[in-house]
């Protein structure tokens, strides 16, 4: 008997897996394809106030939202880390005055410790504006932070099992009916054959299929399918050879209104990102259109010296955001969508308890999680208190998140390993990167080199310990590898990838 079956392992089923273990809760996840395989790999790998979310009056959202970019700042110094970004001036935008408002607003709203504050810049003639025209002479500087979004999402999978949750990837929920109107029966397919457990409680945490799955549970029981307020909104980046220059981030404004991000990313590439397309299809088969490739390029036209043009687009990927449409209008523009969350829980004479997460953002998962827990406890009175707060994510264990001073130590430990493999390492692990290493002394110790700083040891370690099963889990989600390597290149990691026990 399961307290718990969490349906999704992006980063909101993951964070109420991690929080309800460590309550004391038996926890199991399901999610039918690999840990962070969909919207939460796809996002603008930002924890972020949300600078624009201001704008539309969205006040608590970017305070709560900047108390947790805090938290997770001291959480997983490894993949979450400050980021500067210029906002250029331009005629007939946003002025002036409501940029400094607004910037005001972002340094005083929300709780800033590790985060420097906002100020005016100069631009022209200087080294900040170097990659830009010459016509932007002012603008503003403001600090958020970067995450590697898809490794923050297996670190919480990571955190619930050290909690004692099960975790199952490729894994489909294929029914789940009342055992009793307390519990629930569920049917579990899985690689090893079906499987059938019972839980006291069933979350759904599917992201853009949780509509979806919120009716087709609730039409078991003959009630009424009302299918929560979700609207499916495709986002979609594009990856091009850093701009010259563009070394920091920046916010661009564009004459619809709104922003695009542009940021260093993998040490030479810049990511661009992102669109905003209301979405009807499967969200297992978003892609970007051509249409959206040069709306992204059109805005770097405008802004950068040195623009890159289609040609240049060496990676693009789309992803679905089910947002919570708090109005119910099919005029609201999808910029103006809430990216705050609701929690929907549904019980009843024959309904067994069903819990149902709608909409929230990356940098929220966590206050999410303890929202989640609180509406569970009249069923769990016992549950233990609220303790993600304050706890370090696997890999996070730094002192004082002093990562230069890791970096030293690990040095020290693997004198006869290069300096910048184990930086990058110590990026995708942190503290674990020595469990990955494990007694490796030479570099022939690592195993076989599939190219871009990943060896063999490191795949094996990511298959045992990561769940990590085929090539484009270890590629792209678990590293970003593949973004280094030619398409011939790729094929031939996959390959070795394939003979990694």
């Amino acid at each position: 008997m399961y307290d718990l079956l969490v349906v999704g392992g992006g980063i909101n089923g993951c964070g109420i897996a991690a929080d309800a273990a460590g309550r004391g809760l038996k926890v199991m996840l399901v999610e039918k394809d690999d840990l962070a395989a969909a919207t939460s790999s796809a996002s603008s790998k930002l924890v972020h106030g949300g600078l624009r979310y201001l704008e539309h009056g969205a006040f608590g959202l970017v305070r709560k939202a900047l108390g947790e970019r805090e938290v997770l700042l001291r959480a997983a110094p490894h993949i979450v880390w400050p980021l500067r970004f210029l906002l250029p001036k331009t005629k007939g935008m946003r002025p002036g005055w409501m940029l400094r408002l607004g910037l005001f607003l972002y340094d005083h709203i929300g709780h800033r410790d590790r985060v420097p504050g906002s100020g005016a810049v100069a631009l022209a003639g200087s080294l900040l504006g170097r990659a830009l025209k010459p016509e932007f002479i002012n603008g503003f500087s403001y600090w958020d932070c970067w995450v590697d979004d898809a490794r923050l999402v297996v670190a919480n999978a990571m955190q619930a099992r050290r909690k004692g949750a099960e975790i199952l990837t490729r894994a489909r929920l294929a029914q789940a009916f009342p055992e009793t109107n307390a519990t629930w029966r569920a049917v579990i397919e899985t690689e090893a054959g079906e499987r059938q457990i019972v839980a006291k409680v069933l979350v759904n945490a599917a992201g853009p299929w949780a509509g979806r799955l919120f009716s087709d549970l609730r039409g078991i029981n003959d009630m009424p399918p009302a299918a929560p307020r979700l609207k499916l909104i495709k986002g979609s980046h594009i990856v091009v050879p850093r701009i010259a220059g563009a070394d920091n981030a920046f916010i661009l404004q564009n004459d619809d209104g709104r922003i695009v991000f542009a940021l260093p990313y993998e040490e030479t590439f810049t990511l661009v990102g992102t669109t905003d397309i209301a979405y009807q299809g499967d969200p297992a088969a978003v892609r970007i259109e051509e249409s959206e490739i040069f709306y992204l390029l059109a805005v770097l036209h405008r802004y950068f010296k040195d623009a890159p043009g289609r040609d240049d687009v060496v990676w693009s990927y789309s992803g679905v955001r089910p947002l919570f449409d708090d109005v119910g209008s099919d005029v609201k523009p999808a910029q103006a969508l809430s990216r705050d969350y609701r929690i929907d829980f549904a019980n009843g004479p024959s309904m067994p308890p069903l819990l149902t997460v709608l909409g929230g953002k990356i940098t929220t998962y966590r206050t999410l999680a303890e929202m989640a827990m609180q509406a569970l406890t009249p069923q769990f009175p016992g549950i233990g208190r609220a303790w993600t707060a304050t706890a370090r994510l696997p890999g996070g264990e730094i002192a004082d998140g002093d990562v230069e001073g890791f970096l030293r130590t690990l040095g020290q430990t693997y004198p006869g390993l290069d300096g910048a493999y184990l930086r990058r390492l110590f990026r995708r692990h942190g503290a674990l990167a020595a469990d990955v290493l494990g007694d490796t002394r030479t570099p022939s110790d690592l195993g076989r080199d599939l190219g871009a700083g990943l060896f063999e040891r490191e795949v094996a370690y990511l298959k045992a310990s990561e769940w990590a099963r085929t090539p484009d889990d270890v590629l792209w989600r678990r590293t970003k590898a593949g973004l280094h390597l030619t398409a011939a290149q790729c094929r031939q990691a996959a390959e070795l990838i394939e003979t990694i026990p």
